[in-house]
């Protein structure tokens, strides 16, 4: 497979990701963000489902290295978790590997073993499916429907664990039913390219377990009138600021 060395994070990060295929983009930066540093112990234990080409546990793991977590990402397609794992070793990130696993079948994963779960999964069960094979298994569903996806990451999560996640706007009511009775204290961040102009993506975070009330946030602004990034956006993908930081 054709490969191109890649950059994340205003280069503090190498990302390995196919010439031809999936490729990372700002939403996997964004997702990273949510997770609030100062909740994340010693060696807690970080799973990222449908990790793709690793960056949003690659970016993670640059914010969180003095922590020195244990992160596991999983991906359905073994030539991404192959340069996954090479982006992984790159950045001398000995604490976080990734390994093939289909979600749809039992996995060797444990459930209830993971402090954070974080997702970006696949945005659509009625988009026209790309030609491209690799970006047809991360855009759209694959006999696997989004609630099916989260109940599975909620399952992966212990008793009190964050999920974070990033979808499309309009899956939002779909998200909330695949939450209730399960998570609670749900902040959701719409994530939107300017001003007046509507949101088309949404940030969520939220806490298994909790019956805290749902949240949500001040809009998040990727970019100013002249196609600048805004401060907050710029934070986040040059200067690696989690969201809350």
């Amino acid at each position: 497979m054709d490969y191109t060395e890649d950059y994340l994070l205003n280069k503090k990060i190498k990302i390995f990701q196919p010439k031809d295929g999936y490729r990372a983009a700002i939403d996997a930066v964004f997702l990273s963000s949510l997770i609030k540093k100062q909740k994340v112990l010693p060696h807690a234990k970080i799973l990222d489902v449908g990790s793709g080409t690793g960056a949003v546990s690659l970016c993670l793991a640059y914010r969180l290295k003095e922590k020195q977590p244990e992160i596991t990402g999983i991906d359905i397609q073994e030539n991404l978790v192959e340069l996954s794992n090479k982006s992984a070793k790159a950045n001398g990130f000995d604490f976080l590997h990734y390994e093939v696993s289909d979600i749809r079948q039992k996995t060797s994963l444990k459930p209830l073993s993971f402090d954070f779960v974080l997702t970006n999964p696949p945005y659509s069960n009625h988009d026209m499916p790309s030609p491209n094979e690799s970006k047809k298994f991360a855009h759209n569903h694959q006999d696997f429907d989004l609630t099916s996806w989260l109940s599975f990451s909620l399952k992966m999560l212990k008793p009190k664990g964050h999920i974070a996640l990033i979808n499309r706007t309009e899956a939002l009511n779909e998200i909330l039913t695949a939450m209730h009775n399960k998570a609670g204290s749900i902040q959701i961040l719409p994530l939107y390219s300017k001003q007046n102009q509507p949101a088309k993506r949404i940030l969520i975070l939220a806490q298994k377990g909790s019956h805290g009330l749902t949240t949500i946030l001040p809009p998040l602004y990727t970019h100013n009138e002249d196609g600048t990034y805004s401060e907050t956006a710029e934070q986040i993908l040059r200067n690696a600021k989690g969201y809350w930081e």
